[in-house]
């Protein structure tokens, strides 16, 4: 089903690499609300998902007529970086997942939607950071974010990888989408904290992934 000369896993990071989701929709929720702009978790969910904060302000201009600021923008950054540090957590069997990748001679890369200050934090606090540096890469790099292809083929121009060799771990749509612009293998992951209801499931089902699981230690099964 697979390209048997996979060079290169790209890991989206937030619901793939840290079960971080369910505490950004929390704080995202309640920093809105704070505002006074009522939204609710299923529409984070749909509407921001695996998106670029850009995309968020885009969307909170044109749906709710909110200009988001900086103001706005600090406090959530602080109220979110708090709760990492106190909350967050890897996903369970990531580890033994690059440990299998290593041994099979295939390298791997983040490439996320979120600013490279919450990525690096999202890695340190969770122990990750030194199994992905220097290989990591933010929607802050490239001109369109997901479900535009561009992160995923710049992260695969610099790791000097075709695209048709690489394999994009995703859990969102919008990020399965842009795996599919770019030409690349796309696999749904399902075992976050949010991913969870038949609206998600759904969402992810409508794209056809190559495959879809909710295991990370099983990972190398659908790339070998």
């Amino acid at each position: 089903m697979h390209d048997p000369a996979t060079k290169l896993v790209i890991f989206d990071c937030d619901g793939v690499l840290v079960d971080s989701e369910p505490i950004s929709v929390e704080v995202m929720v309640a920093e809105f609300e704070k505002a006074g702009v009522a939204i609710d978790a299923d529409y984070v969910y749909r509407h921001f998902l695996g998106r670029s904060m850009a995309t968020v302000v885009d969307t909170a201009r044109e749906e709710f007529s909110f200009a988001i600021g900086e103001t706005f923008l600090t406090g959530l950054r602080t109220h979110l970086y708090e709760r990492f540090r106190q909350d967050l957590r890897p996903i369970s069997g990531l580890h033994k997942a690059l440990d299998d990748l290593s041994k099979a001679g295939i390298h791997w890369c983040v490439a996320s939607s979120s600013q490279p200050d919450r990525i690096a934090l999202s890695l340190s606090v969770t122990g990750l950071i030194e199994r992905f540096q220097p290989h990591i890469f933010s929607a802050t790099m490239v001109k369109n974010g997901k479900p535009a292809p561009d992160l995923f083929l710049y992260a695969a121009e610099k790791m000097a990888t075709p695209p048709h060799q690489c394999v994009v771990v995703e859990d969102s749509p919008a990020g399965l989408t842009a795996a599919r612009a770019a030409n690349m293998t796309a696999l749904a992951f399902t075992g976050g904290g949010h991913a969870t209801g038949a609206i998600y499931h759904n969402s992810i089902d409508r794209l056809k992934p190559d495959a879809k699981f909710d295991a990370m230690a099983n990972l190398v099964q659908f790339i070998r």
